[in-house]
């Protein structure tokens, strides 16, 4: 087994001032990636800055013998995004691998949820991966490869109480990584999306004992894989933490046909909704013409 290095490579890592982003900035340049370590240094819920923990990581990077630079760009704004690529072609003319990571909570219940809560997150967690990975996809094409690695969440795949702003973002993220996947295939570009289960400052208070079972570290291995040469996986999620790794997908079940022309009735969708849910027989869909081919097989 030969082992995952990534000389020559240069990564984008956003919010990489601590937690899960620092983690995975440390185990890529460990294996020989140059890393623009993004953060602006905000508090868990996204408020002020601190160029201070970026800076730090760097330092890590460098006294253990590898290569880094600081960016402290809000990936909230597409200028900020136009920023951290920069970044990235100013210190080191390219960039291979991009890990949207940035993220902050604004936890409130959905009746009392204030529209900045939701603006806040959204434009962090799901607006931000688009303001960095456009322009490093356009930078990608150029080169014939790229790896992309998102980060979702359970709340995001599952749902989870007093999360709708976060959930709503971190599933949008789904749908941004499935695109750019389906574009990037003809260029070697894969992107792939990770559901971490971590201790970090945003979760280590809601989790419990359980924080202490999960460390950050163990979701960075599976995060160095997606992004590496030899990783040929593209369009999946895998959910990840205390040293579990498993797949998540969306199935389209079999389902139920009226037959050609037929128009279900309530009546209808109520005596059948048994068959209409049921997930004996399913496909993977790796796009939206696959759901539509299937659907077309059945009345073809």
């Amino acid at each position: 087994m030969s082992e995952i290095s990534f000389d020559n490579q240069v990564a984008i890592v956003t919010g990489a001032g601590g937690g899960l982003g620092r983690c995975h900035a440390l185990l890529l340049a460990e294996r020989g990636a140059r890393v623009v370590v993004n953060d602006l240094g905000g508090t868990a819920a996204g408020e002020g800055s601190d160029v201070s923990s970026a800076d730090r990581v760097v330092a890590e990077i460098e006294d253990a013998g590898g290569v880094a630079v600081a960016n402290h760009d809000s990936v909230a704004t597409a200028a900020g995004g136009e920023a951290i690529v920069a970044t990235a072609l100013d210190a080191f003319a390219q960039i291979d691998i991009v890990v949207n990571n940035a993220g902050f909570l604004r936890d409130q219940s959905f009746a009392k949820m204030t529209p900045e809560a939701i603006d806040g997150v959204v434009d962090v967690h799901l607006k931000g991966a688009f303001h960095v990975s456009r322009p490093a996809f356009a930078q990608m094409k150029q080169q014939g490869f790229g790896r992309f690695v998102h980060t979702t969440s359970a709340a995001g795949l599952f749902g989870n109480f007093g999360q709708a702003n976060y959930a709503g973002a971190k599933m949008g993220l789904l749908g941004l990584s499935n695109v750019i996947a389906v574009e990037g295939a003809k260029h070697n570009i894969n992107s792939n999306v990770i559901a971490p289960l971590a201790k970090t400052r945003l979760t280590e208070e809601v989790m419990g004992a359980l924080a202490d079972a999960v460390s950050p570290e163990q979701v960075s291995g599976l995060v160095a894989y997606l992004c590496s040469p030899s990783c040929e996986i593209t369009h999946e999620v895998f959910s990840v933490g205390g040293g579990r790794i498993a797949r998540v997908f969306v199935g389209l079940g079999s389902g139920w046909m009226g037959g050609r022309g037929f128009v279900p009735s309530p009546e209808d969708v109520q005596d059948n909704i048994e068959a209409i849910r049921s997930v004996e027989e399913y496909i993977i869909p790796g796009s939206a013409s696959d759901e539509m081919m299937a659907a077309t097989e059945v009345f073809s």
